[in-house]
């Protein structure tokens, strides 16, 4: 689960940016499908997935089919990689699907820590497990400016993204995020490089592309 969060946390971030040599299109390949399907998956649905991820090598780097607990994000505002937001949509509960998706939709030419590598090809195999209503949207902004004073410092982001990879009840943390802790200035670089637009060594609310503002 650590895990799953930090890199949510960097596709919030639009830790994202484009590999023009390896751009190619994102692949969908449907696996299965349930009969009687009523309801599918539209941008603002919150969805219950099971997934596995793997590189091109087939090393494995993340799967909540291993830690038998399933992943719930919202469709379409960013919370996940842009291959997800396109490739998950029109989707049916108890439908199975690949996805083949191109660094520029996944997490471009800086990877991930030492999890991703820059570049990288990512293949999901996905399975809808749910699908829900909308959420009240989380002010990710707020909940990271730690001091209240709109502006978010590298101490405030290294703080929100240890509380991400350390599990709160103190279980056991896996390999994959025993390698993003260790790669964690790494991390926070990547998101200031992006997000700190005027380089002050601050991110502003104007400046952060993630989710900001509460729910009226």
């Amino acid at each position: 689960m650590a895990l799953r969060c930090v890199l949510a946390v960097l596709a919030i971030a639009g830790i994202t940016l484009a590999d023009p040599e390896t751009v190619t299109k994102l692949k969908v390949e449907v696996v299965s499908t349930p009969e009687g399907c009523t309801e599918k998956s539209k941008n603002g649905d919150m969805l219950t997935m099971h997934y596995t991820g793997t590189l091109d090598d087939g090393h494995k780097f993340d799967s909540s089919f291993d830690r038998d607990q399933p992943f719930t994000f919202q469709l379409g505002v960013g919370q996940v990689i842009k291959g997800w937001d396109e490739g998950l949509v029109d989707m049916c509960v108890g439908e199975k699907r690949k996805l083949t998706i191109p660094s520029s939709l996944g997490y471009g030419e800086r990877g991930a820590g030492n999890v991703i590598p820059p570049h990288a090809t990512l293949h999901f195999e996905v399975e809808l497990i749910n699908i829900g209503d909308s959420p009240p949207t989380t002010n990710v902004f707020k909940e990271i400016d730690a001091d209240a004073d709109n502006m978010l410092s590298r101490e405030e982001v290294s703080d929100y993204l240890k509380k991400q990879m350390v599990p709160p009840d103190g279980g056991e943390i896996s390999e994959d995020v025993k390698q993003m802790l260790e790669s964690h200035d790494k991390l926070v670089e990547e998101i200031f490089q992006h997000e700190d637009k005027d380089k002050n060594g601050f991110i502003s609310h104007e400046e952060f592309s993630g989710p900001k503002h509460d729910e009226l």
